[in-house]
């Protein structure tokens, strides 16, 4: 949807970029510039730039970029919309009403409410009598009242109407219910409506914004053929990859990490135990969604998955997800006890703390299972441990890491440190000989190397397009030269989505309001960032003639593209002639 264009330029002046960013990144300033660490995707070294002179944000790492609504989009999963409300409020501004954006949003706003009249509903059945088994259950497996009542812990009643019946006495529609996916329509039934969760104790899932998005229902009856959990379906406002239970309030802790756990039951049973830092995925594996979202509250994750091969193998996928992430990464292995409920009630928090203490590392994690792998009684294993273990260990771009690590598996094996150090660099030489092949491979295909980033955006006519490129860098850093278009028009650009944003930039120009990346509107997200990376990427000063010499490419592309025969060619050639003043 479009807002009133007078209206997009006060918000974004109203809310300085360098403001909104630094709620979420430490920004540190060098030169005209302010630097940070991407919020957006793992780094050590701070590639994230925010240009307060140009409106802008960039990160030369993961080539995100754009103004003050995308990265409110980008940074909180907002659609466009609701983007500009965030800011609007935060500037205390009034949003004019559209009919089209006041419906998605309101309709959004009816189902946070629907789902926390539906928690409400849950929570107060487990203290009926239709809840005492599921209330008695919860109690058996240690959770106190206050528990119940911190997490919401509910009950879904073993009746087919019981949620229907309440949210309808509430007002919420047929059509509303079905939007919330906590009512299923029977095929068999002619469409008629049934509560998709019935018998199960029920744990809502809350975002970071404290709104009630989902639930989660463990089934109470041994019933065969009947998942164990059931979880809320993708909706208007959930999204599973993107969120994760119990961070809403392990975002608040002090204890300078996080402990990613797999089930509720566990991340509840942390929680009541003191450690009010644990966060679980919501019944998938963790996501690179996911490891963003912890990334913005902590630099550390310990991971305590199930010790059973399903749970060690979801450990391994998770280490390179959360590293990615920019997150130093541990691992607790249970000792035992299954998982860390059980941990806890058996050994008790002080115990538990002191496994949290002992957790290894992840390079220690990945070396002890390897050496699970073999047996080093037997020569041809203990080659492949070695192998194996120096080909962990050459990733490693710490010299003492190397040293130290290398010489602990060199023990292992009993092997002398010079052998191991040998094989270590071995490795190292492969793994630069690939990297060196991979960008051969890169440069000698320089075409592909100036297509833009993002797969969705592709360039035609190269010639033109990095013309075009040149010349929305310019307009953006001076857009009076916008004077001297000379009649360009969007149909002669080559990039459909240049051609949008240089119209968009004229138009604004000619009825004089604010030129620039962050009042672009109709962009996806990485149309944005590609448009930012281009005025980061363009630093050339203003210069007439270049842009002149730009709208001549673009014309000139344009008008070949047309040339179908002879007759095409020979007219073409005439305006060229004409162009340069040779013809008359």
């Amino acid at each position: 949807m479009a807002f009133p264009p007078s209206f997009i330029d006060e918000l974004v002046s109203r809310n300085p970029i360098e403001d909104v960013v630094s709620q979420y990144v430490n920004l540190k300033r060098s030169g005209g510039n302010l630097f940070g660490l991407c919020p957006f995707h793992g780094e050590k070294t701070a590639s994230f730039s925010v240009a307060p002179d140009k409106g802008i944000y960039y990160c030369f790492g993961c080539h995100k970029g754009g103004g003050v609504i995308n990265f409110q989009m980008e940074i909180e999963n907002l659609s466009y919309p609701d983007a500009v409300r965030a800011l609007a409020k935060r500037a205390g501004m009034t949003v004019p009403e559209d009919a089209q954006y006041e419906s998605r949003y309101r309709q959004q706003e009816r189902l946070w409410a629907l789902h926390a009249e539906a928690a409400r509903y849950f929570h107060a059945q487990l203290y009926a009598p239709a809840g005492r088994e599921a209330l008695n259950y919860a109690l058996g497996r240690g959770m106190h009242k206050s528990t119940l009542t911190t997490f919401g812990i509910g009950f879904a009643p073993d009746r087919w109407d019981g949620l229907i019946k309440a949210l309808r006495e509430k007002g919420y529609t047929d059509q509303e219910m079905k939007d919330s996916g906590l009512v299923t329509v029977s095929r068999e039934n002619a469409g008629h409506m049934h509560d998709r969760f019935r018998n199960r104790l029920m744990f809502p899932i809350i975002d970071v914004r404290g709104n009630v998005i989902g639930f989660g229902g463990r089934i109470m009856s041994d019933e065969k053929n009947t998942a164990k959990y059931l979880n809320s379906p993708e909706t208007l406002i959930f999204n599973k990859r993107k969120n994760l239970f119990a961070l809403n309030l392990a975002k608040k802790s002090k204890q300078g990490y996080l402990i990613l756990v797999e089930g509720y039951m566990d991340a509840i049973a942390l929680h009541q135990y003191g450690f009010d830092c644990a966060v679980a995925s919501l019944g998938t594996a963790l996501t690179e969604d996911g490891a963003a979202l912890l990334s913005r509250y902590t630099d550390q994750v310990i991971l305590i998955y199930d010790g059973d091969a399903a749970g060690q193998n979801a450990t391994k996928r998770a280490i390179p997800i959360l590293e990615k992430a920019g997150l130093q990464v541990k691992v607790l292995q249970m000792r035992d006890a299954k998982d860390p409920d059980e941990y806890l009630k058996k050994f008790g928090a002080d115990k538990f703390r002191l496994l949290l203490e002992d957790s290894s590392n992840r390079v220690e994690y990945q070396l002890n299972a390897i050496r699970s792998k073999y047996n080093l009684g037997v020569d041809d294993q203990k080659v492949k441990f070695l192998q194996e273990s120096a080909e962990l260990i050459s990733t490693l771009s710490s010299a003492v890491q190397r040293e130290v690590y290398g010489g602990r598996v060199a023990e292992a094996a009993e092997i002398s440190m010079d052998a191991m150090k040998l094989e270590i660099q071995r490795a190292r030489k492969r793994r630069a000989y690939q990297d060196k092949k991979k960008q051969e491979q890169i440069d000698l295909q320089p075409a592909k190397a100036l297509q833009p980033k993002s797969r969705d955006i592709r360039y035609d006519n190269l010639k033109s397009a990095m013309a075009e490129e040149n010349l929305i860098a310019q307009i953006l850093r001076e857009p009076a030269l916008l004077s001297q278009v000379g009649g360009l028009e969007q149909s002669e650009f080559s990039s459909a989505l240049l051609g949008k944003v240089y119209s968009q930039l004229l138009e604004r120009y000619r009825q004089g309001m604010d030129v620039s990346v962050a009042v672009l509107e109709g962009l996806t997200p990485e149309e944005t960032s590609h448009i930012a990376g281009i005025l980061q990427r363009q630093q050339e000063p203003v210069n007439e003639q270049a842009f002149q010499d730009c709208v001549h490419i673009i014309r000139g592309e344009h008008q070949a593209s047309g040339i179908r025969s002879e007759d095409d060619l020979l007219a073409f050639r005439d305006r060229l002639k004409e162009r340069k003043g040779m013809g008359t």
